[in-house]
């Protein structure tokens, strides 16, 4: 008997590292202008980046259905193999309820985790399962270990542009305007499993500045668990203009950083040139 691990590609992951990781990646749906696209399956990053900027209305994303998570655990449980579901934040989306849904089909044979997160702090989450999977860890303890540590996670990231909150009815026209005068760049973070302000910066190196100070707070990184970074958009320039700054947290303890893009779930609102960086606080 195995352990299958399964996510939404809320996560971040690529279907092709999904592959060679041996993790299952169930599609969250985008729709633009009218048209539905399988996220990361029939539209790539790229190709979604592409189309927000185009596109006449912001796109939507649609949570994945009991069925579909149906259908990808019920070759796992006809093995006799056993499995753990990984989700994005409950208050950001229905699927974690989706999800326990078809998991209530198949008499303990499925746990379903709820990572309070989503992008790249969902992500580190889901890595943290393939270590403890490869370790030989059951599904059941799995998941309990996920649910202790699920609260360590931070999830940071500095918005460089206001237009898409602004698209999105997140912030008003007014304070948009007043903020792309004064050059604003939020700084957001995921908190009880919801989206909020951390603080607003006058301009990308006093973000990257509040970036590394909210680290600080947490008392630093803990480099046993995994950490990654990302950006928003085509084009890395301004994240690694942020690991040049911010090199002294992590050049003694990782050779390189993991770093992977911002996908449509958090790109529609956090518009091109994000970036973020999610790792577990050591308190």
């Amino acid at each position: 008997m195995s352990v299958k691990i399964i996510s939404d590609s809320a996560c971040d992951m690529t279907q092709s590292e999904a592959k060679e990781q041996g993790v299952i990646i169930l599609p969250m749906k985008n729709l633009i202008d009218g048209v539905e696209y399988l996220d990361g399956v029939t539209i790539t990053t790229e190709e979604f980046y592409e189309k927000l900027e185009s596109c006449d209305e912001l796109p939507t994303t649609s949570q994945i259905s009991p069925i579909e998570f149906t259908e990808a655990l019920s070759p796992i449980v006809d093995a006799e193999d056993e499995a753990v579901i990984i989700t994005l934040a409950g208050k950001l989306s229905g699927t974690v309820q989706s999800a326990a849904i078809a998991a209530a089909e198949f008499n303990g044979k499925v746990w379903v985790v709820d990572s309070g997160n989503v992008t790249i702090g969902q992500n580190i989450l889901l890595r943290y399962a393939i270590r403890l999977r490869d370790q030989g860890l059951t599904a059941c303890e799995i998941a309990k270990e996920l649910e202790r540590v699920k609260s360590r996670i931070c999830l940071l990231a500095r918005v460089d542009t206001l237009e898409y909150l602004v698209r999105g009815g997140r912030l008003s026209k007014t304070a948009g305007f007043a903020g792309t005068l004064l050059n604003i760049k939020p700084v957001i973070c995921v908190e009880d499993g919801e989206i909020k302000v951390l603080g607003k910066a006058r301009g990308s190196r006093q973000g990257n500045n509040m970036l590394t100070e909210f680290i600080d707070k947490k008392g630093g990184v803990d480099f046993d668990m995994p950490v990654m970074l990302a950006y928003s958009g085509t084009d890395d320039a301004l994240l690694k203009g942020y690991i040049d700054n911010s090199s002294a947290l992590w050049d003694e303890h990782l050779e390189s950083l993991p770093i992977t893009m911002i996908g449509s779930t958090i790109s529609t609102h956090a518009g091109p040139g994000a970036i973020a960086v999610a790792f577990f606080a050591k308190n």
